[in-house]
């Protein structure tokens, strides 16, 4: 594969002015098995180097053409089902293997590298662990993507902006609703959520994080799922934007913890809805839930037709 077999995409993104990311997928493949980029099996382990080094230089090329750079996101399945005893072997092949796709420098894409607790499957062992890549990334000043159902669901991902901007340039986020655990539900406007946004506005890193949206629920309409993640965020980061921070900040320079807990509360009930109005009309979009006449419309007239 190289970038001729994208120039659809590319013409597409051009004409209706979006622009591209990328990734690689080292799964769902003959070749897959447990272990692909860390597989002791040198020839699989080199097809897989090669597909990632090939996603790198389409991903080069998109970028290139949008004027913009296309980041690309490098996620592996890799891991074990059962108890591990060679777990730095597996490792120490996943970062030789990094080491390599990642030899050629380009300047129009962006690589970022994202972990995973576990796999279904892969229960017991993820070669590419939250520890590897935060390491990775500090030492070879790549992207880290955080992930907010590849966690545990009671840790909080919002706690690690702060600490990951210390010793990377810039963060990547797949924003869900891991439910249980990474089942990927449609993103509400909930605390973890808003914790994230909150999180990034308080970092000043608004120019640092990359915010995508990672859902696929398809047991409703696509495209009001679509919508519904799309709307969450936005409200959860325009409340972010709206926290009254330099007040909050002055309270807590001078160790006043009881004003500040107030005004963090009083805060939450503040009239962000009415800004949120503002913000929908001013951009010619519905306001409040007159959305779901469009998608119902757009149901029946395109889609159910297909």
């Amino acid at each position: 594969m190289t970038p001729e077999h994208f120039e659809s995409w590319m013409q597409w993104a051009a004409e209706h002015n979006m622009k591209l990311d990328f990734n690689s997928t080292s799964f769902s493949h003959p070749k897959s098995g447990n272990l692909s980029l860390s597989n002791p099996d040198k020839s699989i382990r080199d097809f897989w180097i090669e597909h990632t080094k090939r996603c790198r230089a389409i991903a080069e090329e998109m970028g290139k053409r949008q004027g913009d750079p296309c980041i690309m996101n490098l996620w592996i399945h890799d891991g074990s089902k059962d108890i591990t005893v060679n777990r730095m072997k597996y490792r120490a092949l996943l970062k030789d293997s990094l080491d390599q796709i990642f030899a050629t420098e380009y300047k129009n894409m962006r690589d970022c590298i994202e972990s995973k607790v576990f796999g279904i499957g892969l229960e017991s062992y993820t070669v590419g662990s939250n520890d590897f890549y935060i390491g990775y990334g500090a030492t070879r000043n790549k992207i880290v993507t955080l992930d907010t159902g590849h966690f545990h669901p009671t840790e909080s991902v919002a706690d690690k902006i702060s600490s990951l901007l210390l010793f990377i340039p810039e963060i990547m986020l797949h924003v869900s609703r891991p439910v249980r655990w990474d089942s990927d539900h449609v993103t509400i406007m909930n605390d973890d959520t808003l914790d994230l946004c909150k999180e990034i506005v308080r970092c000043d890193a608004l120019n640092k994080v990359h915010i995508g949206l990672d859902y696929f629920d398809a047991s409703i309409n696509r495209i009001g799922a679509y919508v519904i993640g799309s709307r969450a965020t936005q409200k959860c980061l325009m409340q972010a934007l709206l926290e009254p921070l330099a007040k909050l900040r002055e309270y807590e320079a001078n160790d006043q913890l009881f004003e500040r807990l107030a005004l963090l509360e009083e805060s939450k009930s503040l009239p962000w809805n009415a800004v949120w109005d503002m913000f929908c009309l001013k951009n010619s979009v519905p306001v409040g839930e007159d959305f779901i006449v469009e998608i119902q419309k757009y149901e029946a007239d395109v889609t159910s037709k297909r």
